[in-house]
């Protein structure tokens, strides 16, 4: 489990990102598996997501996850809503008591708190969710509901630079969204580039003046910690697990 040094300072805030520790899956979905898209045993799953609500201190249908599908769309969890099934990439809420999750193999995690206004956000950012504009859609929808914010982010484990070998047309497809993007991008091979997927994503919160802090852990490098859509896919492996991470503002009783 893994925390934001920022986050950690509010007390009226629970947050986590989960490594795959501590969880009931077994093989290549070891141990904390939350990815409901997984092939892995459900009844597992769902074992591992009781544990992750019971860590968050709610209930485990209060824990929102998302069908996520590498779009820019937000969605604001209300009471009308927060029991269908959510397809976006982005939630935020102004609610207590319910778990806002984000899961993530590679791709960016990243919490968000608007301390004036008491709202929460999470989302998931890989390259093709950040390159859509998700990280400004995110913030534009916290601001849509109150626009004198305080807003913190987190950004939580993913796929460093040195891990994420891309291809030209990959490059080229960035530099024609602006030619500014080229500096997050090294040189690997001819043919290859690395990418900072991390400081894309940061630097579009940063944009907004938010107050940023990273968990700068590589999720490709570290087996023992997180699950890799790359690494698997390197190892020829038939699937792959999902961490989740999480953020909830308590109801007080």
């Amino acid at each position: 489990m893994f925390y934001s040094k920022n986050f950690k300072k509010f007390k009226n805030i629970n947050h986590c990102f989960f490594s795959r520790k501590k969880g009931f899956s077994r093989g290549i979905y070891a141990s904390l598996n939350c990815g409901k898209g997984s092939r892995d045993n459900k009844k597992n799953i769902n074992k591992n997501l009781i544990f992750v609500s019971k860590e968050m201190g709610v209930s485990k249908n209060k824990l929102m996850l998302m069908h996520q599908t590498h779009s820019n769309k937000v969605v604001e969890i209300k009471k009308n809503n927060y029991k269908t099934k959510i397809k976006a990439d982005a939630m935020v809420t102004r609610m207590k008591g319910i778990a806002l999750g984000v899961v993530t193999a590679d791709c960016v995690p990243v919490i968000i708190y608007d301390v004036k206004n008491q709202i929460i956000g999470c989302v998931h950012a890989g390259w093709k969710g950040a390159y859509l504009g998700i990280i400004n859609n995110t913030i534009k929808k916290i601001k849509k509901m109150n626009s004198n914010n305080l807003i913190y982010a987190s950004v939580g484990p993913c796929i460093s630079q040195k891990s994420y070998e891309v291809d030209i047309d990959f490059f080229k497809k960035f530099i024609n969204l602006s030619s500014k993007n080229k500096k997050y991008f090294r040189n690997k091979n001819d043919k290859k580039k690395l990418f900072n997927l991390r400081k894309f994503v940061t630097d579009k919160l940063l944009k907004y003046k938010i107050k940023v802090d990273q968990v700068d852990k590589d999720t490709f490098s570290q087996k023992n910690n997180f699950f890799s859509y790359r690494r698997s896919t390197k190892l020829s492996e038939k699937d792959y697990g999902r961490c989740i991470s999480t953020i909830c503002m308590p109801k007080l009783y």
